[in-house]
């Protein structure tokens, strides 16, 4: 089981106590100790998982992939955004329990133009309030395909009731490509993708709907070349 390099500080924590609590244990023929303390070094090591994921074979132009696992929680299109210049958006919110693989990667090929970190609260993340008032970090991104060049993205990671730490090394200028890691959420979270365009988007998923990060597409946006021609 790979393990993120994003939480090399907990997992490497948690492997050195346990080790140390089985050599003590060993010596005290508590077997049972032993057992209880691999399992819970194991439920500690499976939030850090970070499995292989490869992009879908068949993927469109404009197909947007998910950057999170979890279960989609909203599907919004507001008047405007900062992600988008304030222009209209389309918002596919993502959560994710601790149970998820908390590895985000990037929707589509992109540029980073900004990154805003909001600090807030820790509100319990199935609460729709909580995408507005947890801290949180927007990273807006100009699309970098043909046909997406005049367009910007916005991924945003929220820290939720049990997440303390949001992950993010991307800085301005940064390239990323679709699939790409490019951070966590540790311990219970949310994530959501804002798209602009919302009459040339076309939503793939519904509240209630599992997703993966790396592999479910979320939407389709149709290039701004094609839209403008009609």
């Amino acid at each position: 089981m790979p393990l993120t390099p994003y939480g090399i500080r907990e997992w490497m924590t948690a492997t050195v106590i346990a080790v140390a609590l089985v050599i003590g244990l060993a010596l005290l023929e508590w077997w049972w100790g032993i057992v209880l303390v691999a399992l819970l070094w194991f439920v500690v090591a499976s939030f850090f998982r970070d499995p292989i994921r490869r992009l879908p074979r068949d993927l469109k132009p404009g197909d947007m992939i998910s950057p999170s696992d979890g279960v989609v929680s909203a599907v919004e299109n507001i008047y405007e955004h900062e992600a988008t210049g304030g222009e209209p958006a389309v918002i596919i919110r993502t959560f994710l329990s601790v149970l998820n693989v908390h590895v985000n990667r990037a929707p589509f090929d992109a540029t980073v133009e900004a990154k805003k970190h909001t600090p807030g609260q820790y509100i319990n993340a199935q609460k729709p309030q909580s995408a507005a008032l947890n801290e949180q970090t927007l990273l807006t991104m100009r699309l970098t395909a043909a046909g997406y060049e005049s367009d910007s993205i916005g991924l945003k990671q929220i820290a939720g009731m049990v997440a303390r730490r949001i992950v993010c090394p991307l800085e301005l200028g940064d390239n990323v490509r679709r699939g790409e890691k490019f951070g966590m959420i540790k311990f219970g979270s949310t994530t959501e993708l804002i798209l602009p365009r919302p009459n040339d988007v076309t939503v793939h998923v519904r509240v209630g709907d599992t997703v993966k990060g790396g592999k479910t597409v979320l939407a389709t946006l149709q290039p701004a070349s094609t839209s403008n021609a009609h």
